[in-house]
């Protein structure tokens, strides 16, 4: 794979740090991470949308000032695979807001997660994500935003969003529709599976060879460490930890050595500025 970018490095919202130091709105926080060397943000409303157009339209404003793409994590109760009709109609709808959030945001990608099998057989959920993400793809078109919807890996066994399932589900319009991969979840997921340089090269391949070249090349990827049981994921750590990794350096020495440029978002738990800091150091290293 042949680099045609540098790697954006991240937090995934606000670290307690940038509150500490007296800072109240997120319109503040392009500037602070420009002096801290970092150039991406993740904007977060998993809880729901309910800042207003003119706050999403100032967050664009400052984040271009700054040179810091921005990206945008969709609402947590979307679910793409409920067995109830009405949920799923209202994820459509959630997605298409989601959407708009972005376009006004000025994000690139929107990050949607693709819900649990819940009761069903796991073919079932996913031919109801399937057909969710088609109605959605349609909505999005008919309303003619431009922001991508990102299918996340997910760090849960029962919940849909294994690397395969992912980029199934981004074929259901590969136009709309973008692998995220979280490195964290595919690690708690497998109790700890990924562990050697290789294994962070394989999900690439992976990417690469189901949807092609590009998405693998410049893929919008989550990085922290988490806690994980028999069932996968239980919490989000910081680097502090020592124990349930994934390492943070043998995934920039595999993304240095395949020559992809990710956008690396990170998501640890209150350092997650401290900790996309530590892992654009690891990289420019790396580079020189």
């Amino acid at each position: 794979m042949k680099a045609t970018r540098k790697c954006k490095f991240g937090p995934a919202g606000n670290s307690l740090s940038f509150y500490a130091e007296g800072n109240k709105s997120t319109a503040q926080a392009f500037a602070w991470l420009k002096a801290r060397g970092l150039d991406a943000y993740e904007y977060q409303a998993g809880k729901g949308l309910y800042a207003s157009d003119d706050t999403f339209r100032i967050i664009k404003s400052k984040a271009a000032e700054y040179g810091i793409a921005v990206s945008l994590h969709g609402p947590y109760f979307i679910s793409l695979s409920s067995a109830d009709d009405d949920i799923r109609m209202k994820s459509v709808r959630y997605i298409t807001q989601s959407a708009s959030a972005a376009d006004m945001l000025g994000a690139d990608i929107f990050v949607v997660h693709s819900g649990s099998a819940a009761k069903l057989e796991r073919e079932e959920a996913m031919r109801k994500a399937e057909d969710t993400l088609e109605k959605a793809a349609s909505a999005m078109s008919a309303e003619g935003f431009e922001a991508k919807a990102g299918i996340e890996t997910m760090g849960k066994i029962n919940q849909l969003g294994t690397v395969d399932e992912v980029i199934r589900l981004c074929k259901v319009c590969p136009e709309k529709f973008y692998p995220v991969v979280d490195f964290g979840h595919l690690n708690a997921r497998t109790n700890g599976g990924i562990k050697t340089e290789d294994d962070y090269k394989r999900i690439f391949d992976m990417i690469a060879a189901g949807l092609g070249p590009e998405r693998a090349e410049n893929l919008h990827c989550h990085f922290s460490k988490i806690e994980y049981t028999g069932m996968g994921e239980k919490k989000h750590l910081t680097f502090a930890d020592d124990k349930y990794g994934p390492d943070e350096r043998l995934f920039i020495k595999a993304v240095v050595s395949l020559g992809v440029t990710p956008t690396v978002i990170c998501e640890s738990d209150g350092t997650m500025a401290e900790d996309a800091k530590h892992m654009k150091n690891i990289y420019e290293e790396m580079i020189k």
